[in-house]
């Protein structure tokens, strides 16, 4: 599948006039619990000729495409990916800190992380995640639960926790994240991320009460503590230097 990604990379290189600096699997694949049915969701950064960037209008800065073999494709141009980036945008930071990389230039991830962590916002971060639990809990409280959307619930409780305690961005891998809980309750969400890998994304199991409840207390105590997460300012210099590096 990675030769098949590669060759779609190339293909929107060619067609679209742009370079690619970074390319990365998002979603599932890259948290660490994927189904058999999961689709390859490929996320990518590029830039255009330094003459796009000097255009008067606003042009399109996003580039997408699906194909029939289940690659879902989501690219954004380095100044739209540095302005969210500047919002410590939870998706673009899911990008930057993925496991699984198809393409990248070194220098520049290299840049984008460091910028990335010089910057961070625990407050945007965590108001993501916690909102994005919150809104899970009632999908995954009826007697059958679908296990993605369970994991979509534990996962956001606990980069919220994560930043809550450390105030740093999350990790992308699920597996790190699990590092905040208790070894019992590490052992009973392994086994279930090894349940869901092999059952399609439809597939519904019976709702673990110790779980639920470890959930529902997490995104609890995590609500206690939202008035006192920091609130950083950027420092707009570092975007501007990074992105005139870059496209010059």
């Amino acid at each position: 599948m990675k030769t098949k990604i590669l060759e779609k990379l190339s293909e929107i290189e060619r067609d679209k006039n742009i370079e690619i600096l970074f390319a990365v699997e998002s979603g599932s694949r890259a948290w660490g619990f994927e189904s058999p049915d999961s689709d390859y969701d490929i996320r990518f950064v590029y830039k255009h000729k330094k003459a796009f960037y000097l255009n008067l209008w606003e042009q399109k800065d996003t580039i997408e495409f699906m194909t029939e073999d289940d690659l879902d494709g989501n690219g954004w141009d380095l100044k739209k990916a540095l302005k969210l980036l500047a919002k410590s945008n939870a998706s673009f930071l899911g990008w930057l800190f993925s496991p699984i990389i198809y393409r990248v230039d070194d220098t520049i991830i290299s840049d984008l992380q460091l910028l990335a962590n010089n910057n961070f916002n625990p407050v945007s971060g965590f108001y993501h995640y916690h909102s994005m639990s919150k809104g899970f809990l009632d999908k995954v409280s009826s007697e059958d639960v679908k296990l993605k959307s369970f994991f979509y619930a534990l996962r956001s409780a606990l980069c919220a926790h994560w930043i809550v305690k450390k105030e740093t961005v999350p990790p992308v891998l699920f597996s790190e994240v699990l590092s905040l809980v208790d070894d019992k309750t590490r052992n009973t969400i392994e086994n279930l991320v090894e349940l869901k890998s092999k059952y399609n994304e439809d597939f519904l199991t019976k709702k673990n009460e110790v779980l639920f409840e470890f959930l529902k207390d997490t995104i609890a105590y995590n609500d206690s503590k939202k008035g006192f997460i920091s609130n950083h300012n950027i420092n707009p210099d570092e975007f501007n230097t990074l992105f005139t590096k870059h496209i010059i």
